[in-house]
């Protein structure tokens, strides 16, 4: 029996820093993962495909970890990060978007995100669990997101 959790997350923040310099980290996978938190290992597949293995969460009994890869294209013209789900890897399909604009003394980011978390357990625990896993989902996104806007010289 598995349970599928659904997250789908939008928020929008200027930076200090030059669109240039915003793009050159969140285009670069590696530099950009060094600040979200909570990342255990993330593998260089190839091609622009990298698979992300989360730490292990703990819930009471239930010790969950995410696994998932994506692939990544970037396109400075257009101010855009683009990432879909490479199937088979892990247990969660991720997918998203960062979109990078330059305002007259700031650099605009906006940020989508939607995953979908396969998790082994019944389906009676979803009510306990989805919340749960949602929560921490939003709390990690929020913290890449300061960590980010402190990598780029704070809020504008």
């Amino acid at each position: 029996m598995t349970i599928t959790v659904n997250i789908d997350l939008g928020y929008e923040f200027d930076v200090k820093a030059s669109t240039d310099e915003v793009f050159d980290v969140l285009a670069d996978v590696p530099t950009s993962a060094s600040h979200f938190p909570k990342v255990d290992k993330l593998v260089d597949l190839g091609g622009g495909a990298y698979r992300w293995e989360m730490a292990k969460i703990g819930l009471a009994q239930i010790n969950l970890q995410t696994i998932y890869a994506s692939k990544y294209v970037s396109n400075r013209a257009k101010g855009t990060v683009v990432w879909t789900p490479v199937k088979g890897e892990g247990n969660a399909l991720v997918s998203g978007d960062w979109k990078i604009s330059s305002k007259k003394k700031a650099t605009h980011i906006v940020l989508q995100i939607q995953g979908e978390l396969t998790i082994p357990l019944p389906g009676l625990m979803k009510m306990v669990v989805a919340p749960v896993v949602e929560n921490e989902f939003e709390k990690m996104i929020e913290q890449y997101i300061d960590n980010l806007t402190k990598r780029f010289g704070g809020e504008a």
